[in-house]
C-alpha cells in the first residue's frame, strides 16, 4: 500500500546512502537521488534517468514523494500571481509570486490554516489542519521559481515565509526547508535573501537566533500597546510585548541583524500619534526597519484602512525619531493575494 511507504523527502542524504547499502546497492545512488529531489525538483522516480530501471523500481517499492499538485492560479493586474496547491491529503494552500522589473519574490506558506486567529487575517479564519513538510515548503519555492522564469523571464531572488500559517510553530520543518533551500545540494539560495515572518513566538525566535542559519527576521507587530496588540493578535496574551522584546534583543545580540517590524495600519485602531510614539519607544532596544502596510479588506473583519494624511503623520513621527520607515503598498489585492488575504479558497483564474 502506498500509505505505508515512507516519504523519501523526510530522509537525509546519509540515510539514503545507508538504504542503498542495506539493499546491496552502491552508496553513491543515495547522493544521486538526493540531488534529483532537492537540486532538480524531481517529484517522480521515473525521471531519475541516471539510475537503472531496477534501482528506480526499488525506490518505487519502498518510497513515495508526497509532492504538492497545482490546483489553480490567479494573475493580478500588477503581474502578481497567486498559486493554489493541493496536498496529498487534499488540503489547499496558497503561495504568491511577487515580481518587480528585475526579480521575483516567493511568498510561501508553512501551515495548512493557522492556530493564531489574528483578527485582520483571512488565514486566521481557517481551522488549523497541520504543519507543512519541508518538501511541501520546497515545492512552493520550486513552482514559483519556475513560473517566474517561464512566464516573466525573472530570476527568483527572495523567499519570504509570509504566507499561510505561523512558521515558528512549525520550527523543525521550517529549519529543514531553509537548510535545503540554501544548500549547494539544494537550490543554493543565499540565506540573506530569506525572511521568516512571525507574529512573535519568543522561544522560536531565540532558537532561530541560535541556529546560525543567517536568515532575516520579520515580526508582525501591528501595535506596541499591550491591549491593542492583544485585540489584533490574541497570541499577545500568552507572549506579551515584554517577552517578545527580550527575544528580539537576544536575536540581535546573537546575529547582529536588524529586525523588520511589519505594522498593518488600521483606521482608528493603531494609527494614532500615540500609537506611533509607543512604537518608537519600543524600538529603542534594537535596530529595526519598519514597514507600514496598507490594509487590505478581509470580509467580516470590520477593519478599514486609514486616510493617507493619517498614514503620513504616523510615518513622519517615526522618521523624526530616526526610525527607518517604508510605506509598503500591497501587491495582488484584486486577486486576494495581498497581506492577510490568503485563505486557501482554491479559486482558479
Amino acid at each position: 500500500m502506498q500509505d505505508s511507504k515512507k516519504d523519501i523527502r523526510t530522509m537525509t542524504e546519509e540515510e539514503l546512502k545507508q538504504f542503498f547499502v542495506d539493499q546491496g546497492e552502491k552508496a553513491f545512488h543515495g547522493k544521486q537521488v538526493y540531488e534529483w529531489l532537492w537540486k532538480k525538483g524531481a517529484v517522480r522516480f521515473g525521471v531519475m534517468t541516471n539510475l537503472s530501471k531496477g534501482t528506480r523500481k526499488l525506490l518505487e517499492d519502498h518510497f513515495v514523494i508526497q509532492a504538492l499538485e497545482p490546483a489553480g492560479e490567479q494573475s493580478s493586474r500588477d503581474r502578481t500571481l497567486k498559486m493554489v496547491f493541493k496536498t496529498a491529503d487534499e488540503a489547499l494552500i496558497e503561495s504568491v509570486l511577487i515580481p518587480t522589473q528585475s526579480r521575483a519574490t516567493a511568498c510561501i506558506s508553512s501551515q495548512v490554516g493557522c492556530k493564531l486567529a489574528c483578527t485582520f487575517c483571512a488565514t486566521g479564519k481557517i481551522p488549523f489542519r497541520r504543519n507543512l513538510t519541508a518538501g511541501e515548503i520546497y515545492d512552493q519555492v520550486w513552482a514559483v521559481r519556475q513560473k517566474a522564469q517561464e512566464r516573466l523571464n525573472l530570476p527568483l531572488s527572495n523567499i519570504v515565509y509570509m504566507g499561510m500559517g505561523e512558521p515558528l510553530l512549525n520550527y523543525d520543518q521550517l529549519v529543514a526547508s531553509i537548510r535545503v533551500l540554501t544548500s549547494d545540494k539544494g537550490l543554493g539560495m543565499s540565506p540573506r535573501r530569506i525572511t521568516v515572518s512571525t507574529v512573535g513566538i519568543p522561544e522560536g525566535i531565540t532558537k532561530l537566533a541560535d541556529s546560525r542559519l543567517g536568515i532575516e527576521l520579520a515580526v508582525s507587530l501591528h501595535s506596541a500597546i499591550e491591549d491593542t496588540r492583544s485585540r489584533l493578535a490574541p497570541i499577545n496574551k500568552k507572549y506579551n510585548l515584554q517577552a517578545l522584546k527580550q527575544a528580539l534583543i537576544y536575536f540581535h545580540q546573537k546575529t547582529g541583524k536588524r529586525i523588520t517590524f511589519e505594522y498593518l495600519l488600521l483606521k482608528g485602531v493603531n494609527d494614532q500619534i500615540a500609537d506611533a510614539r509607543a512604537l518608537a519607544e519600543y524600538c529603542k532596544s534594537f535596530p529595526v526597519k519598519i514597514n507600514l502596510i496598507e490594509y487590505n479588506e478581509v470580509e467580516g473583519s470590520g477593519f478599514q484602512k486609514p486616510e493617507a494624511q493619517r498614514v503620513e503623520a504616523f510615518r513622519e513621527l517615526l522618521v523624526e525619531r530616526n526610525m527607518v520607515v517604508n510605506i509598503r503598498r500591497s501587491r495582488g489585492k484584486d486577486i486576494d493575494a495581498a497581506c492577510g488575504q490568503l485563505a486557501g479558497k482554491g479559486k482558479k483564474g
